[in-house]
C-alpha cells in the first residue's frame, strides 16, 4: 500500500472550480462508479433514485452551517476577521484569525459583540473569549456573520456569503447549528428529489457531524499516515442507531451522503455499534481502511491531496478514483463545494 501524499494529486483547470451552486440544486451532473465491475457511467443528480434500490437507507448530515465569518475591528481601527471553529467552553471558542493580532487584543463587532484574543495554540488556531455565550451568542452570529465559504469560491463570494441559504442543505436542522463548512454532497438535494427517493422505497435517516477543521485541514505530511485530524462532534441518536443497525443486519445498504456522514457511520461502527453515538471523532480514512458500515457513498469532487479525496480512494480504490477524476476533468465536470457529484457503490 502506498501512503505518499503526492499520489493523491491531480491537475485541475481552474475554470472547472464551481463558483456558484447548480440551479436547481439537483441539476448537477452525477458520475456513477461501480466498484465491482469497474464501470463508470454518467447521469444527472436528479436521476439519483434510478441508481438506488428499494430498501436502501440514505444517511444525511443535518448539521446547520453557522455563519462563522465575523468581521470586526480593533480599538486602533485595524480590521480583524475571526472564523469560529469549535466551542471549547461557555464563552471560549477555538478560532482561525486574519489580520495583525496578539494576545490580549479586543475585537469589536456589531450587535455589541466583543472578542478577546487569549492565546495562539501553535497549530494555526487561537483561543478567543466572547462577551456573549449560549443562544444569545448564536443569535448574534446568525445576524452579523457571513457564511464561511472556501477560499477558492471567489467570483460571487460576498453575495453567497450574505445569502445564507445557498450554502445550506435543505434538511439542515435549526437546532443543529454548529458546522463551519457545509456537508456539500447534501447541497444537491431538493424536495422533489427526496420525494422521488421515498417513492423508490429509499428511507432517509439523519445523523449529525458538525464540520470543522477535521474535514478540510490541509495535509502537510509526505506520509499521509502521519497526518493528525482535528476532532469534530458526531451524534447518532438512539432511534436512528437502532434503525441503521437493523437495516445493516438485514442486508440493506447504508448510503452515506458525503464524507461527513461516512466518517460518522464508521466512527459508530468502530465503537461497536453502540445504542447511540455522542462523541468527538478524529477518524482518518485513507486507502487500506476496511469499511464497516458504509455500502455506498455520494460525494463531490475534492481538492487534490485532501483527506476527502483520500477517503474516496479508500472506498472506491485508488485506480478507479484516479480514472473517474480524469474522466470528470475531460468531460468538464464542475469541481469542489458547488460542483457536481458522484455515486460509488
Amino acid at each position: 500500500m502506498n501512503y505518499k501524499l503526492q499520489d493523491f494529486n491531480y491537475n485541475l483547470p481552474r475554470e472547472l472550480i464551481a463558483q456558484n451552486p447548480a440551479r436547481p440544486r439537483d441539476a448537477a451532473k452525477l458520475l456513477i462508479l461501480n466498484k465491482k465491475t469497474k464501470k463508470i457511467s454518467e447521469s444527472n443528480f436528479s436521476h439519483l433514485a434510478d441508481f438506488l434500490r428499494p430498501g436502501d437507507v440514505l444517511v444525511v448530515n443535518d448539521s446547520k452551517v453557522l455563519p462563522a465569518r465575523l468581521l470586526g475591528r480593533k480599538a486602533s481601527g485595524g480590521q480583524v476577521e475571526i472564523l469560529l471553529h469549535r466551542l471549547e467552553k461557555a464563552d471560549v471558542w477555538e478560532c482561525l484569525l486574519g489580520g495583525r493580532v496578539k494576545s490580549g487584543v479586543r475585537v469589536f463587532f456589531k450587535k455589541g459583540l466583543v472578542a478577546t484574543l487569549i492565546n495562539d495554540q501553535g497549530d494555526g488556531t487561537w483561543r478567543v473569549s466572547f462577551n456573549q455565550s449560549g443562544s444569545k451568542f448564536i443569535k448574534t452570529v446568525e445576524a452579523i456573520g457571513l457564511m464561511p465559504l472556501p477560499p477558492y469560491i471567489k467570483s460571487a463570494r460576498e453575495k453567497i456569503s450574505a445569502n445564507k441559504e445557498r450554502y445550506q442543505t435543505i434538511y439542515a436542522a435549526s437546532n443543529k447549528t454548529g458546522s463551519v463548512a457545509a456537508p456539500t454532497a447534501g447541497l444537491h438535494f431538493t424536495p422533489r428529489l427526496l420525494k422521488k427517493l421515498a417513492e423508490r422505497g429509499v428511507s432517509i435517516k439523519k445523523l449529525t457531524l458538525h464540520v470543522g477543521l477535521g474535514t478540510f485541514a490541509t495535509v502537510k505530511e509526505s506520509d499521509i499516515r502521519n497526518h493528525q485530524m482535528h476532532a469534530e462532534w458526531a451524534v447518532i441518536d438512539k432511534r436512528t442507531a437502532a434503525y441503521l443497525k437493523e437495516a445493516k443486519e438485514s442486508g440493506r445498504r447504508l448510503v452515506a451522503v458525503g464524507t461527513t456522514s461516512a466518517r460518522t457511520l464508521e466512527t459508530w461502527a468502530q465503537a461497536g455499534w453502540p445504542e447511540e453515538l455522542r462523541a468527538w471523532t478524529n477518524i482518518f480514512i485513507y486507502p487500506g481502511y476496511n469499511f464497516l458500515a458504509v455500502d455506498a457513498l455520494i460525494t463531490n469532487f475534492h481538492l487534490p491531496q485532501s483527506t476527502l479525496l483520500m477517503m474516496v480512494a479508500a472506498f472506491a480504490g485508488r485506480g478507479l478514483t484516479k480514472k473517474s477524476y480524469a474522466l470528470a476533468v475531460a468531460k468538464k465536470y464542475r469541481f469542489y463545494s458547488f460542483g457536481d457529484g458522484m455515486l460509488v457503490f
